[in-house]
């Protein structure tokens, strides 16, 4: 796989799917657009080698800075051809009766709210150029409901649903979009919520990433709507 000349942008750059993701990318050639909300923790996230790449500051939730970061990246770089959105966020405990609005809404808003704010303002670029990538990060536990994860599981299942959807509206012009579905992702945080965990049955970024470069690559082109399970290796 070589993206050479590629311009990707990666939202959710600071956290550790982020780095491994932009790390990927850079190792083959990709120009990088990093989005994130902290400018200072995007500064330590990159650490491949290659082309600089450009740093953004963007609130996701926010139409007007997604639009700004995009109008950035296109200022530089006249196009976007692959779009990777990893940003997201996980709680879970309350049953579904018991669930308060401030976690709907905080998880909706996440994981499903900020990949259609990203593609109002990326896909109408994409369809001018001609076509693109887009890989969402979804959930493998997204696939059935489990207790006390009502929530999660339901905002997970929406990037599911509307990876699917932004597929069957955009396969025919020239734009593949596709989405993973991972188990635990071995963290130092999940490692520290989960002591007692065993963490070689997570997987591990860099393992993800591989799977976000392939369904961005030309070697997925006729992949359209699929959610990737991405799953331990042991």
């Amino acid at each position: 796989m070589n993206f050479t000349d590629q311009v990707v942008m990666v939202t959710g750059a600071t956290g550790n799917l982020g780095r491994a993701v932009a790390n990927a990318f850079a190792e083959l050639g990709a120009q990088l657009v990093l989005v994130a909300r902290n400018v200072d923790a995007l500064q330590g996230a990159f650490t491949a080698h290659g082309p600089s790449p450009l740093l953004l500051t963007a609130d996701l939730l926010d139409p007007v800075q997604v639009e700004a970061a995009v109008d950035a990246a296109i200022g530089r770089f006249s196009r976007i051809d692959v779009l990777c959105n990893l940003a997201g966020g996980f709680r879970m405990g309350e049953a579904v009766h018991e669930t308060s609005t401030s976690t709907w809404d905080a998880l909706f808003d996440l994981n499903a709210r900020t990949v259609v704010h990203t593609a109002k303002a990326v896909v109408p670029h994409m369809l001018k150029q001609g076509g693109g990538r887009i890989v969402n990060v979804g959930a493998f536990a997204a696939q059935k409901g489990h207790a006390q994860m009502g929530a999660y599981v339901a905002s997970k299942s929406a990037v599911i649903r509307l990876t699917e959807s932004m597929a069957a509206e955009l396969r025919e012009r020239g734009i593949n979009v596709n989405c993973v579905l991972p188990t635990v992702i071995d963290t130092p945080e999940n490692r520290a919520a989960m002591p007692d965990a065993d963490p070689t049955r997570w997987v591990a970024p860099a393992d993800l990433a591989h799977a976000i470069v392939f369904l961005a690559s030309a070697q997925a082109r006729a992949i359209h709507g699929a959610a990737l399970p991405v799953t331990a290796l042991s």
